[in-house]
């Protein structure tokens, strides 16, 4: 009597799937599908959703893994008896693959307005974002956009993000954040910015932070005609008439703004008027000396042949005390910048009282004839 094995009985696959805990990128990966079966199974792999098998043995092997190929994957065992399926997912972690930066509106940026940076990025798990302007960091953590509800100047610059996760991290290319405003409040200024003397060269000079940059007119007060375009405006030979008041207005597409400037000419006495007047009762002469200068001028008074000034002052009394008075008097009118001065003649007459001629009430009285540049004349009176 002799004793052999008895087969075993048939039996439908049993299928399990193992692979490694944690599946990062470029690591080699291998899926065993084990089971038992009788007769022996066959076995057939595929990713969920495709058609064409990837291996017809128990093992799928990744050499170096890509983030692609993160899916369902399917092991089916087959025998004469029928068939089984197991799944796994397969999740392949991997660093952020780029990061790009964006700027919402696309277009120009004005200032006031709301703007939004938008950081986007490729990564398993998802990527925390740092913020830069200019090597400064600006925020640390998930969120991938960044806000500005009303933008200022300031806020132009050079910005940047870096995407990051415990993979690694990747930095995105710079985008330059242009800002656009309207002038702000001008600065203006003079050269030279002692002294003006009249005769000299001056500059005036206005600048203002503007983006884009601005245009500049000039204008001098209660004019309405500008005096001419551009940031400098130039008087070749400043004159005493060119004093006062000037407006440089800076203007660009968003805005304009406008600063003031006081311009103050030192110049010489121009050549001084006299004028005279007799008092009320006849006995004497004032006569008065004005002349434009810038500082104020110093008045004084001289006659023919005299060293010594008779007066100083814009004006002078001459009082009669008979031909002794006739001569020629000088107003001489002197500042920093230079002196002028104007002459008159001044003739003291006897006029007899019985002159019917004469204004018949006055009797013996005396005529003083003031000769100032051309003719001034002036009576004086007295008893």
């Amino acid at each position: 009597m002799s004793v052999c094995c008895l087969p075993d009985a048939p039996k439908l696959p049993s299928v399990s799937v193992s692979a490694s805990a944690e599946i990062v990128e470029g690591s080699s990966v291998n899926l065993t599908c084990n089971g038992e079966a009788n007769p022996a199974a066959t076995y057939t792999w595929f990713k969920v959703n495709d058609r064409d098998p990837l291996s017809q043995t128990p093992q799928l092997n990744f050499s170096s893994i890509r983030s692609s190929e993160s899916g369902q994957y399917s092991c089916t065992a087959t025998n004469a008896l029928g068939n089984t399926s197991s799944s796994i997912y397969i999740n392949v972690k991997y660093a952020p693959k780029f990061a790009s930066l964006s700027v919402i509106p696309s277009g120009e940026i004005v200032e006031g307005s709301s703007v939004n940076l938008t950081c986007s990025s490729d990564a398993n798990p998802v990527a925390n974002y740092t913020w830069y302007k200019e090597n400064q960091t600006l925020l640390q953590g998930p969120e991938h956009i960044y806000h500005f509800t009303s933008i200022s100047p300031d806020d132009r610059g050079i910005y940047y993000c870096k995407a990051e996760n415990q993979f690694g991290h990747i930095n995105s290319l710079f985008l330059f954040l242009n800002v656009q405003y309207a002038p702000k409040l001008p600065s203006v200024s003079v050269s030279p910015s002692a002294e003006i003397v009249e005769g000299s060269s001056v500059n005036l000079t206005c600048s203002s932070d503007a983006n884009p940059v601005a245009n500049y007119t000039w204008y001098k007060e209660n004019e309405e005609q500008p005096l001419g375009p551009g940031s400098i405006y130039n008087l070749a030979s400043i004159s005493s008439e060119d004093k006062g008041n000037y407006c440089c207005k800076s203007e660009n597409k968003h805005g304009q703004s406008s600063s003031f400037l006081f311009i103050s000419v030192q110049y010489a006495p121009k050549l001084p008027s006299v004028s005279g007047s007799v008092s009320g009762e006849g006995s004497s002469v004032t006569v008065t000396c004005s002349s434009d200068a810038n500082p104020a001028a110093n008045y004084t008074w001289y006659k023919e042949n005299e060293d010594s000034p008779k007066a100083s002052g814009q004006t002078f009394t001459i009082s009669d005390d008979g031909h002794e008075q006739s001569g020629n008097y000088q107003c001489k009118v002197q500042n920093s910048r230079g002196h002028h001065s104007s002459t008159l003649h001044l003739v003291v007459v006897q006029i007899s009282p019985e002159d019917p001629g004469v204004w018949k009430t006055v009797a013996g009285t005396v005529i003083a004839i003031l000769l100032v540049v051309l003719i001034v004349s002036i009576m004086l009176w007295n008893w």
